[in-house]
């Protein structure tokens, strides 16, 4: 019983820290996870590939893993295998990389099991989020990285009830500047990012308003203090991006707008250490086989 599926990374309007409502949205570059069920105890995980993984690194492929269990009971009959991911997006790099990787992981499940199109996007999405918090990836459960990245669009969401407030479609160019450091969601002082808890309320109004930028861009400048990250690189895409935000707890920061305005910021960032790339919104989500 062989299953596949690809899921899409994202981009952060609205980082949940503060106040359990996001707000994300798809971008062009996937994590591909492929199952095997057996029939054999227990369910074995291998992250294969992802950029800037050193050779001696093992990731950690417990929310893998934990996808196919949470997947195979409660749609399967307790089968175990193997599951197996690789990926364009980098690992902690506040990229969503988890949530792509767990969507990914629960439709590969289900398309082994033969039930992927019996079962709805947003209940497939909401088994990843349950592993991400069983794996202890996750503060938030992160539904709004996830619901991006199984809808594709943008998504606004309460992550404390995992419920879909809002889905929108922008279309985007993006610029991404990645620094070569990592940044693990689970490990963000969640303290300190709730004492901007006031901020975080305007980004929700400005996001469900659908003053996207305006609230990246307010979300962005708030966590980079909140988090302890240079607002510099926020700075320099102003003038130019239609909005710009650390995404996620960082370190990657992610600018939006037309492609010959976003020329003027990657001049910028072209200058920083690490990675700038160019890419797209998503309009559609995780997709099987």
């Amino acid at each position: 019983m062989d299953g596949r599926a690809t899921a899409p990374a994202a981009g952060t309007v609205l980082n949940a820290l503060a106040t359990g409502r996001g707000a994300a949205f798809a971008i062009e570059r996937t994590v591909t996870a492929s199952v095997h069920l057996d029939g054999s105890d227990g369910v074995t995980g291998e992250v294969a590939d992802a950029p800037g993984l050193g050779s001696d690194e093992d990731p950690d492929a417990s929310l893998i893993e934990r996808c196919v269990e949470l997947a195979v009971a409660r749609h399967g009959d307790g089968q175990g295998g193997t599951v197996r991911t690789e990926s364009e997006v980098p690992l902690a790099a506040g990229l969503k990389s988890s949530s792509a990787a767990a969507n990914a992981a629960v439709l590969a499940t289900l398309d082994a099991l033969g039930v992927v199109d019996d079962v709805d996007p947003l209940d497939a999405c909401r088994l990843g989020v349950q592993a991400a918090r069983d794996a202890g990836v996750t503060v938030t459960g992160a539904f709004d990285d996830a619901s991006a990245s199984m809808l594709g669009g943008l998504t606004v969401t309460d992550n404390a009830a995992d419920e879909l407030l809002a889905r929108d479609e922008p279309s985007w160019d993006v610029l991404v500047w990645t620094p070569p450091r990592r940044a693990y969601s689970a490990a963000a002082d969640v303290d300190r990012c709730r004492r901007i808890a006031p901020v975080a309320h305007l980004v929700a109004d400005l996001a469900l308003s659908g003053d996207y930028g305006v609230a990246m861009t307010v979300n962005g400048l708030a966590y980079a203090v909140a988090l302890g990250f240079s607002a510099e690189p926020l700075m320099e895409a102003l003038p130019h991006a239609t909005g710009v935000s650390l995404s996620g707890t960082g370190p990657s920061v992610v600018a939006v707008g037309d492609r010959d305005d976003l020329a003027e910021v990657r001049s910028a960032w072209d200058r920083r250490e690490g990675e700038t790339w160019l890419t797209t919104t998503r309009a559609t989500g995780a997709v099987p086989g």
